[in-house]
């Protein structure tokens, strides 16, 4: 993601996320921090026909922690694999930045995505009551173990090669 994805990526969060739809700021501000070599975050976007931006998503990492904090598909592109391909670009910059575990926080809601996110490896931890607000929607914690992750991948590979 680069500072003029901006524009069209918060069209798709307010789309997505009309209660709680992060700020022009706060894109700005999870950017500055993904520049030069002492970098803490990693943003991707995903571009359908025409340039049109579909999907978006991003990681902070620091100390060997690795924290989704964002991740989204445009609604037509809900069941295409789109999520699970922003999430797999995640998980790589977690390796890159030598990241043992990645946690992320999930509407209770929002059972797609949690269905999503344990097809990863992910599992419940516990909970953050309020997290989302106006709206005041608890967070489901997820934590996935990236070591374990990584020769999850391998052995499937392996396993259909």
């Amino acid at each position: 993601m680069r500072w003029w994805d901006i524009p069209p990526v918060l069209d798709l969060e307010r789309e997505l996320f009309p209660d709680d739809a992060w700020s022009e700021g706060m894109f700005w501000s999870e950017l500055a921090h993904a520049r030069g070599p002492a970098a803490t975050r990693r943003y991707v976007v995903a571009e359908g026909d025409g340039g049109r931006i579909v999907g978006y998503a991003g990681l902070a990492a620091a100390g060997g922690l690795g924290d989704v904090q964002t991740i989204a598909a445009a609604r037509d592109r809900w069941g295409s694999g789109l999520g699970a391909r922003l999430l797999t670009e995640l998980l790589r910059y977690a390796t890159d930045f030598e990241c043992q575990e990645v946690l992320l926080e999930v509407r209770v809601d929002n059972a797609r995505a949690q269905r999503l996110y344990e097809r990863f490896g992910f599992a419940p931890i516990g909970f953050r009551r309020g997290y989302y607000q106006p709206g005041n929607v608890d967070a489901l914690v997820m934590r996935l173990t990236v070591q374990d992750a990584v020769q999850d991948t391998v052995e499937q590979s392996e396993s259909h090669g």
